[in-house]
């Protein structure tokens, strides 16, 4: 019998639709060099696919902690950033004391939550997207919830939550967990909280920096916080040609990622510059590798007009706060000129 718990959760929606142009998922748009493609199929002969991978995979941890400036004893990692979210629902207080979540933002906090029966303290953001620290500390005092997730940058919106309004609701007895996804692309960080405080980590992915197909997420804490919280890590999470692609891709690419990483920041604010020119489309401000996008008619039928100019961007508009609201990626520079092309025909269209 699956549990009514389960039966009453909406799954995570993934952009699955065919075009020729996709600026859907966030990712990285940019793929590696030939020469370290070649690279990582010499170690990956070196493989024995009989073998399982190293379960404390202590080597990527060394690369890994010199790449982000910590050391490997600071660092859980996981298949992905949502399976570190599941293990801090499951770790950070006891299943039946609520999370709290401003909303919009990453579906995977709320999900992970309630697959455990956890209660949900959904905050709503206020105009400009930052958190609404009245009705939080209104809602905290009322329901006390003892863990808190924020997207920083926050995914949909693009912006930095207000720092000072964390550090607020973190005076509460809030354990603050800052999803990094986006911090190459916003250089904001909270790592000397998570380094020193008991009561905050961050999050850090590989996936928005070239490497998604790896599903390599990443926890950054104190010690003895990262301790705990590795008990219930799953055996064997990260496999070991993951392993070894991001090791030979951190050694050998940094150069490529951090050029790549300053031309979609350039291409972002070029996006963001001539999307502001377009008539009735209203453009957001964006600290993230995507933009967020309103314009004056029913999201759907935006998105269903730049998907038959063979463009394919997220619908946003069923979340709280976003009616006719749109995401979309930042990719390479041909590819967001035909996205700018698209869209400026699908207003005018309309």
């Amino acid at each position: 019998m699956i549990s009514e718990r389960i039966k009453s959760i909406s799954p995570y929606k993934t952009e699955v639709t065919k075009a020729s142009v996709r600026l859907s998922s966030n990712e990285f748009p940019y793929d590696f060099p030939e020469e370290i493609k070649q690279r990582v199929s010499e170690e990956i002969k070196k493989i024995p696919l009989n073998k399982y991978p190293d379960p404390t995979a202590e080597e990527l941890k060394e690369v890994l902690g010199e790449f982000f400036g910590v050391d490997p004893q600071n660092i859980v990692l996981g298949n992905g950033s949502d399976e570190l979210i599941y293990y801090l629902s499951i770790a950070i207080g006891e299943v039946y004391l609520p999370v709290y979540i401003p909303v919009p933002t990453f579906p995977m906090y709320e999900i992970s939550a309630k697959v455990l029966g956890r209660p949900v303290v959904n905050v709503p953001l206020e105009k400009d997207f930052d958190i609404n620290l009245e009705e939080s500390l209104k809602k905290i005092a009322e329901e006390k919830p003892v863990l808190g997730y924020f997207a920083y940058p926050n995914n949909p919106t693009g912006n930095l939550f207000s720092k000072r309004k964390i550090e607020k609701i973190r005076e509460k007895g809030v354990f603050c967990v800052i999803d990094e996804a986006y911090y190459h692309y916003s250089g904001e960080t909270f790592i000397e909280d998570a380094l020193t405080r008991e009561d905050t980590v961050i999050l850090r992915t590989l996936s928005k920096i070239g490497m998604a197909s790896l599903r390599i997420g990443l926890l950054i804490g104190r010690e003895d916080i990262v301790r705990e919280i590795d008990k219930i890590r799953l055996p064997f999470n990260i496999t070991y040609p993951s392993q070894v692609i991001a090791k030979v891709i951190l050694r050998e690419g940094k150069e490529f990622l951090e050029e790549k990483i300053k031309e979609v920041i350039r291409e972002r604010e070029r996006m963001y510059n001539s999307m502001k020119e377009i008539e009735g489309v209203e453009v957001f401000p964006s600290k993230a590798n995507f933009l967020l996008f309103r314009t004056p008619m029913p999201a759907k039928e935006i998105y269903r007009r730049l998907l038959n100019r063979d463009v394919l961007v997220r619908d946003v508009s069923y979340m709280p706060g976003l009616n006719r609201c749109l995401r979309v990626s930042v990719g390479k520079p041909e590819e967001n000129d035909k996205f700018l092309e698209a869209l400026y025909e699908s207003i005018k269209e309309v």
